[in-house]
């Protein structure tokens, strides 16, 4: 049976569109949304409730809809779960499926939890699942993971991809209603740049549900047209399905557009959402109100829903949602969805009104429409299993509920009053104040440059939003210094009303047998809330945790009101005694791919590349990730695996030469008149007499004492220092810098500057390093006599400005040439030009990690935990013992840095050289110690050595320095392995190499 009336609405009705609901085909029209499409076709039933798993129908008609959610899918593969049908815009094709039911939507096996509902009252899951202990792994938490959730997560990879933008504008005007649409118009008359922003695809808001309204004499849809075009002249950017859905600090708003889900066919390299991010110098929220529904047995049966739901889906979808209709109210406004419904053919059964007193114009109407007014009475109930088949309402005098009478229908419409939408205003930790008379919160205490307007400050009706949005556009422009008139509206045929607030409806039944709804998603009730604060929930947001009522994704747009008023109620107090749970970003629940934008797939995060990066790759590099740059891990040459690439690069580079791109390294400038000074208090190691031109090695400790970084450090100058770091932590440390200097040291005269990536640094190693590079440079002598080790000095390497450190990562004579970024790659070529007789290797970071550990070189953060001190590592030797502080000098003082049993790092050497430890691997003192074995540490760097023959490791131990030879057990997959404890630095262990 068709609820479409033909001619009526904004639909297309030349237009037809095919889609499915649960494999069945059927047909909408371009226009419509999902649910208005189910609902043309008499389908209320949508869902599955997540706890009780009752059949749940369409309550609202916009976003807040905490019911019809359903999953979607393309025939592109895409499928996404808890789709709102209320929001979903008919496509051509659209396959819907109903979720959270098995096996079908009608008949779901999980409503035997529906019988079981006393034995999941609130706070069931923290008395239940305490006992017995051993239950928890085996039953219930396989129960409760199978159970958790809503919908199906997609198992494939998204196939669509989403953009970001970003833009400023003078105003941002969030809600495109009457209110929004007013104070777009004043802002734009003045000249100011306006965004002005929507969720739905057309602006109107509730002119949209209101086409009997007149502005100047003008209906209302052809006043919005108007306005529409006036909007486009005047420069305006609207941007429709547009929500604002969270709002931040300097009028940061984020803005997630739909851009391509309505449509049949998606465009090539359309994207399917995209994020804004609008940084505006004044806010208007124009959001408007959410209506609330009322709390009485029943109340969530398919076919009860909002009376401002029903009317939108008549006057802007041309859809009757019933044939027989009751409606219960507490506010004027259903009484207008109640006359719309009766003039499009529907029967009116009666207006059940909760107050005594109702305006003489309202009964006038209703009378002459024929339809019952009901006044101080109340619903006790409804029956129907799929969708509702009656109500039963009663008389209330003097707080008695007397007889009931049942009235049958198949919608029932209900309208708790309003609530106005400040979700993004409570997102700046805006202060709320409540209203008495209005018995609902309202803005007050603003902390950004925002104004707020209409419904959302309280002002029910269409010619109040109009002029107070007017007012609110022409305030923001007049705060940027621009002149801006507020126009004025003549509304006819208004519809503004009053109303009251209410806790749960009085019933003439046992509460305790009472199912009255006020979460439909999560399934909490009225007695729910009631009983929370019976077992000592006395906060809101205790109440909310206890019960999970407004924990939905609809964030309690419809249940927060009502269960704060029964909490207050319960609690003896007044709402505002008792308070609002917090508001959080994002309004509506929104896509991690809207939030991810770009970001996906080679772009999820920035890859930074070295100017030899194409070198590397142009020669087939196998590359891996560090930090946020993309490293060569090795060079393999024919059939070569990791292990065959790196054992002849090590090879190679002790037997001759090898080059390796170290311009990941992070970088600091140091430089003023006291850098000495700025350096001794950073560093543990003495600065002041380290003389220009030479290098040290420095350690970097966190308050605490551990070791944070670690780094080469060359003194330029008298006042300059080039610093440099590990290449994850260059960030880190300058950050570190920074804030010491800022906050602790603002007396030092030092400025500190990042040259990560103004150099590029080549490293030669290896005993003919100084052969290839002496020729290549002019300006400097670098004769073992003349530039020892541990130098540093300006010259030019190639023709090439550089700055050339000798140190050495490997144990071998090396350099570090530093070059200006751009000549990185020509000084790459210039090098390996020059060493192509001497068999030059280029080596990647694999090689470089073994090669510094055959040396017991560390690695802050692998052979680190966060928890080594100095003392741990080995690097005793670099703590300034005359120094009068430095940075974590404290922290080292502290006992427990110094007592017995601390992990120290040490060498390991296998009792079978053949055999590697994995790295990782747990260290025991015992091999045959019975379960569970005490852990002494465990092995922090593992490889095969080509110089030693044999396999080599590093470890943490306890108390490693004091048990030198001693034989320690690593218990493997299927073995345990003897290893001998020894010096980390297994070759060359006088340093000659390197000083040749």
């Amino acid at each position: 049976m068709s609820y479409r009336i033909p001619g009526r609405g904004r639909v297309d009705h030349a237009d037809p569109v095919r889609f499915t609901f649960d494999g069945k085909s059927l047909k909408g029209l371009r226009g419509d949304t999902l649910a208005s499409a189910l609902l043309a076709n008499g389908i209320h039933l949508v869902g599955r409730s997540f706890k009780y798993h009752r059949p749940r129908g369409i309550v609202t008609a916009g976003s807040d809809d905490p019911n019809a959610l359903v999953e979607t899918s393309r025939d592109s593969g895409r499928f996404e779960p808890n789709t709102r049908a209320t929001v979903q815009e008919l496509r051509s094709g659209l396959a819907a499926e109903s979720q959270n039911r098995f096996p079908t939507l009608e008949y779901d096996v999980g409503e035997v939890n529906n019988l079981l509902a006393p034995l999941f009252s609130a706070g069931f899951y923290y008395k239940t699942f305490m006992w017995p202990r051993n239950f928890w792994d085996k039953v219930y938490e396989p129960v409760i993971r199978r159970a958790a959730g809503l919908g199906r997560a997609p198992t494939e990879v998204d196939p669509d991809h989403y953009a970001s933008r970003y833009a400023h504008v003078d105003v941002l005007v969030a809600g495109a209603g009457p209110a929004g649409i007013a104070a777009a118009l004043a802002a734009a008359r003045s000249g100011a740049s306006v965004m002005l922003v929507d969720e739905n695809s057309e602006i109107g808001g509730s002119l949209l549900s209101e086409p009997g309204v007149e502005i100047g004499g003008t209906p209302a849809w052809d006043w919005l047209a108007d306005a529409a075009a006036e909007l486009e002249a005047l420069g305006v950017q609207v941007l429709p399905r547009t929500i604002a859905m969270g709002y931040y600090h300097q009028n940061m708003v984020g803005l997630c557009q739909r851009v391509t889900d309505h449509l049949d066919t998606v465009p090539a390299n359309a994207p399917r959402e995209r994020m804004w991010r609008v940084r505006a110098a004044r806010v208007v929220l124009a959001q408007g109100a959410q209506e609330k529904p009322l709390v009485f047995d029943g109340n969530d049966r398919p076919g009860v829903m909002l009376a401002g739901a029903a009317q939108t889906f008549l006057n802007r979808f041309g859809v009757r949602v019933c044939d027989r209709g009751v409606v219960v109210t507490s506010h004027d406004s259903a009484y207008h969805a109640a006359f719309d419904l009766a003039d499009a053919g529907a029967v009116i059964a009666a207006i059940v009104d909760t107050r005594s007193e109702i305006r003489d114009d309202l009964r006038s109407e209703a009378r002459a429409r024929g339809i019952e007014v009901l006044a101080s009475h109340t619903v006790t109930g409804t029956k129907g299993r799929l969708r509702i088949k009656s109500v039963r309402v009663n008389p209330v005098a003097s707080g008695r509920v007397l007889s009931p009478r049942t009235l049958f229908c198949d919608a029932l419409l209900m309208s708790g009053g309003w609530t106005p939408a400040l979700h993004l205003f409570s997102h700046t930790k805006g202060g709320l104040a409540w209203d008495a008379e209005a018995q609902t919160f309202l803005p007050d205490r603003k902390t950004e440059n925002c104004e707020i307007a209409g419904a959302g400050r309280g002002l029910w009706g269409i010619g109040a939003a109009l002029a107070d949005g007017a007012k609110a556009g022409a305030e923001a422009a007049g705060a940027l210094g621009r002149e801006a008139t507020t126009p004025e509206f003549d509304v006819t045929t208004d519809r503004a009303g009053t109303g009251r607030a209410h806790e749960e409806l009085p019933t003439d039944r046992n509460p305790s047998r009472v199912r009255a709804f006020v979460d439909f998603q999560n399934d909490v009730t009225a007695k729910d809330i009631r009983l929370a604060v019976r077992e000592g929930m006395r906060s809101i947001e205790h109440v909310k945790r206890y019960t999970t009522t407004g924990m939905a994704t609809d964030q309690g747009k419809l249940s927060n009101i009502n269960g704060l008023m029964i909490a207050a109620d319960a609690l003896g107090k007044t709402p505002p005694e008792v308070g609002l749970t917090t508001f959080r970003p994002p309004y509506t629940p929104t896509t991690f791919g809207a939030f991810a934008g770009y970001h996906r797939g080679a772009h999820f995060e920035v890859t930074r590349k070295t100017p030899i990066d194409p070198w590397a790759e142009a020669h087939g590099a196998v590359f891996e990730p560090v930090a946020q740059w993309r490293r060569a891990r090795y060079f393999p040459q024919g059939e070569e695996d990791m292990d065959a690439a790196v054992e002849r690069e090590c090879r190679a580079t002790r037997a001759s030469v090898g080059i390796f791109d170290a311009s990941t390294l992070g970088k600091i400038e140091v430089t003023g008149p006291d850098a000495v000074e700025f350096m001794n208090r950073v560093y543990t190691n003495p600065w002041t007499k380290l003389a220009p031109g030479k290098l040290r090695y420095g350690v970097l400790l966190g308050d605490d004492g551990y070791v944070r970084d670690d780094g080469v450090i060359g003194r330029i100058s008298e006042h300059q220092f080039h610093v440099t770091t590990t290449t994850g932590g260059a960030a880190r440390v300058l950050n570190t810098m920074e804030d010491y200097l800022q906050t602790e040291w603002p007396d030092l005269d030092v400025w500190l500057t990042s040259t990560t990536e103004q150099w590029a640094v080549v490293a030669l190693n290896g005993p003919n390093a100084r052969k290839v590079l002496e020729p290549l440079v002019e300006g400097l002598d670098i004769s073992n006599a003349a530039f020892p080790m541990m130098s540093v000095a300006d010259c030019t390497v190639a023709g090439l400005p550089a700055r050339l450190f000798r140190l050495s990562f490997t144990g071998e004579l090396g350099y570090e040439i530093n070059v200006p970024a751009r000549h990185g790659l020509a000084l790459w070529e210039a090098l390996m030009t020059a060493g192509a007789p001497h068999g030059i290797t280029p080596y990647g970071t694999e090689s470089m990690h073994l090669l510094r550990a055959e040396k017991g070189f560390i690695i802050v953060g692998q052979d680190t935990d966060g928890t080594v001190s100095p003392q741990d590592a080995g690097l005793g030797w670099a703590l300034g013992s005359k120094k009068a502080d430095f940075i974590g000098m404290r922290g080292l003082q502290r006992p427990d840095l110094v007592a017995k049993g601390r992990k120290q790092l040490v060498g390991l050497l296998t009792e079978d050289g053949a055999v590697k430890l994995e790295e990782g691997a747990q260290i025991t003192a015992e091999r045959d110690a019975p379960l569970p074995r005490a852990m002494i540490g465990h092995v922090t760097s593992s490889y095969r050595s080509p110089a030693l023959g044999r396999s080599i490791a590093m470890a943490l131990v306890k108390d490693g320095h004091d048990r030198m030879g001693e034989i320690v057990y690593i218990p493997m997959e299927n073995e345990v392995i003897a290893a001998r404890i020894a010096s980390a630095n297994f070759y060359d262990p006088d340093g000659g190499r390197a000083k040749a």
